[in-house]
């Protein structure tokens, strides 16, 4: 869930008319977009609220915890979105080696992947006792090897969020195809294209408010049922998102970085998740859970990709630096979470009365720990046994 890098220098050749965009291909290195990796730190601590928390304990902000599950679909389109960025331009004058993607990918995701597993090891009795025999031993052997979230009933198997590396494990796997794709030559045509791939992103969630195949009158956050699993737990129900974020990374291409039109477009982006949020239960669960933002998350990007004030402030430096560590604290939360309260250290320390708001900050502190003395040691390893330089 790298932010990636982007710059100024992307847009240089780049002439915009209104029906048509010239470009030069650049497939060098571009440049950082802090933004994003900001805006991946509040994202992060989102998901930890939405799970250990109270939403009401944050007033006129409830709406974005209570929703907090948007920012995994938001994690989703920005890897899309960053791998895009990094690599649709290699991948289309065929210097994409693919060997060699693949295992930057492996030595990115696997080390906290597999730690996260790890450290849930504790859950194995409750995870016997919550499934059949043969579900069981299908999580234990597919858990290690990304592919539990084919399968809705053990996709969350041993730590929650793990789904999510099944689903970017898929993904990883069809970029190449995808970043293929042609350039795009004129921005309204390729907007209808992007149009109809969010069309396809909500197909599953229209489909299942149609059927109702759980029987579910009002399903939320707090509902469960099979179909339902499957619409939040599975790649399949996510593949758009992600093939918006490529496409978007193309778009992307076509916009000049500086300009009010990326400011319009990111603060556009961030009311209309907050409306849509603050309608609540009026906006279907089914829909809102993936597929619905998809637009108003690439507004956001695109308004974050650019030179103006909002991408400044999201691009600050102590934002910057926990957002890096976003991927650690987000797979980490849950085990970290529950070491911190199965230990009673806020207990019997006298601290008690200062939690739940010192385990958040102690789950951030944990969350830069791991970034630095586990995943990149650990990268650096792996990426010299497998001579990967990215």
């Amino acid at each position: 869930m790298n932010s990636g890098r982007a710059g100024s220098g992307l847009c240089g050749g780049v002439t915009q008319l209104p029906g048509s965009i010239q470009q030069q291909v650049d497939t060098s290195k571009p440049a950082r977009l802090n933004a994003l990796t900001g805006l991946r730190c509040f994202a992060a601590i989102n998901v930890v609220l939405f799970h250990f928390s109270n939403p009401q304990w944050f007033g006129p902000l409830a709406p974005v915890v209570d929703a907090g599950f948007v920012s995994v679909s938001y994690f989703i389109l920005l890897s899309g979105f960053v791998l895009g960025y990094n690599y649709n331009e290699k991948a289309r004058a065929g210097e994409l080696d693919l060997r060699r993607f693949w295992e930057a990918r492996f030595t990115r995701i696997y080390p906290i992947y597999l730690l996260s597993l790890l450290l849930s090891w504790g859950q194995l009795g409750q995870e016997y006792q919550s499934h059949t025999h043969a579900m069981f031993w299908a999580g234990m052997v597919l858990s290690p090897l990304l592919l539990q979230g084919w399968i809705p009933a053990i996709a969350t198997f041993l730590n929650t969020p793990a789904w999510t590396m099944s689903a970017e494990a898929f993904y990883y796997v069809i970029f190449p195809w995808l970043a293929r794709w042609k350039r795009p030559e004129r921005v309204q045509p390729y907007l209808w294209k992007m149009a109809g791939i969010w069309g396809l992103g909500m197909v599953p969630g229209a489909l299942y408010m149609a059927f109702n195949p759980d029987g579910i009158a009002h399903p939320n956050r707090f509902s469960y049922g099979q179909w339902l699993w499957a619409l939040k737990y599975t790649p399949y129900a996510h593949v758009a998102s992600f093939v918006f974020g490529v496409m978007l990374a193309n778009l992307d291409q076509m916009v000049g970085r500086s300009g009010r039109l990326r400011l319009i477009l990111g603060v556009g982006g961030f009311a209309g998740i907050y409306w849509l949020l603050a309608l609540g239960p009026r906006v279907p669960y089914a829909l809102i859970h993936d597929g619905l933002l998809m637009p108003l998350f690439g507004c956001v990007v695109l308004g974050l990709a650019g030179n103006n004030p909002l991408a400044y402030a999201l691009g600050w430096r102590p934002l910057v630096f926990v957002g890096e560590a976003s991927y650690c604290l987000y797979l980490l939360h849950f085990n970290f979470w529950n070491l911190i309260h199965d230990s009673h250290f806020w207990f019997w320390s006298g601290l008690n009365r200062f939690d739940p708001w010192l385990s958040y900050l102690l789950l951030i502190g944990l969350g830069l720990l791991a970034l630095h003395f586990i995943e990149k040691p650990a990268q650096r390893v792996l990426r010299g046994w497998l001579h990967v330089s990215r």
